[in-house]
């Protein structure tokens, strides 16, 4: 493993929150460029841990970095791939409007209200390397709610030899780590710790040129 790959394992290590999938009352898919999160979801839906899946994401993915070209949003693309899986579309919801984390909890919870649905308990999926900062939206903004955070079975290593491209996926994963920090201070999230050798990391990817998605 070179440098970067271990630099990168010790984020990933940290990011992952954990949780394993249990009970609930709906299936919360934050969506992205990765269709993977998708088909971990349907696979959760159906193994009956939930009645119901709900895509949340309102970006139409443009992103030449990653290779990804999109003619809906996010939650529409998801959709439909459930769709196709067999997933009736009574028993989908869709919000496509949210932008940013924060906008998936906030519109989420207004969907659900103008359907005057009053779910408790959730599962949370999403890319592994973003379940930390998905936790730590869900402790701010869901205090009322019950969930877990869980994301696709998947390696760093085996994330990073993936379909997407591998450098444009480490400027995420330094990205999203930073955020980390960055909107538990302002707010946003609700504050994580972050172990020093952690942080150090990070800085060190920085340095090496894994900057192109810091927060400035």
């Amino acid at each position: 493993m070179d440098e970067v790959d271990s630099l990168v394992q010790i984020l990933w290590d940290y990011l992952l929150v954990g949780h394993s999938p249990r009970q609930a009352d709906c299936i919360f898919v934050l969506c992205s460029h990765d269709v993977r999160v998708a088909d971990y979801a349907i696979d959760l839906y159906q193994m009956d841990y939930a009645p119901v899946l709900l895509f949340s994401g309102g970006v139409v993915q443009r992103d030449a970095a990653l290779g990804v070209f999109w003619d809906t949003t996010e939650a529409e693309y998801f959709a439909r791939r459930a769709i196709v899986r067999g997933v009736a579309p009574d028993q989908i919801f869709i919000e496509n409007r949210s932008t940013n984390t924060g906008e998936n909890f906030r519109y989420t919870r207004m969907l659900l209200e103008e359907r005057g649905l009053d779910f408790q308990s959730f599962i949370l999926a999403q890319k592994p390397y973003m379940e930390r900062r998905v936790l730590a939206t869900a402790q701010m903004q869901w205090r009322d709610k019950e969930y877990v955070v869980t994301s696709p079975p998947i390696s760093c290593a085996d994330y990073l030899r993936g379909h997407l491209p591998r450098d444009a996926v480490i400027q995420h994963i330094v990205g999203d780590f930073q955020r980390v920090k960055v909107y538990g201070e302002n707010g946003f999230q609700a504050p994580q710790v972050i172990p020093a050798a952690v942080w150090e990391a990070f800085e060190r990817l920085v340095a090496l040129g894994y900057d192109e998605r810091l927060v400035r």
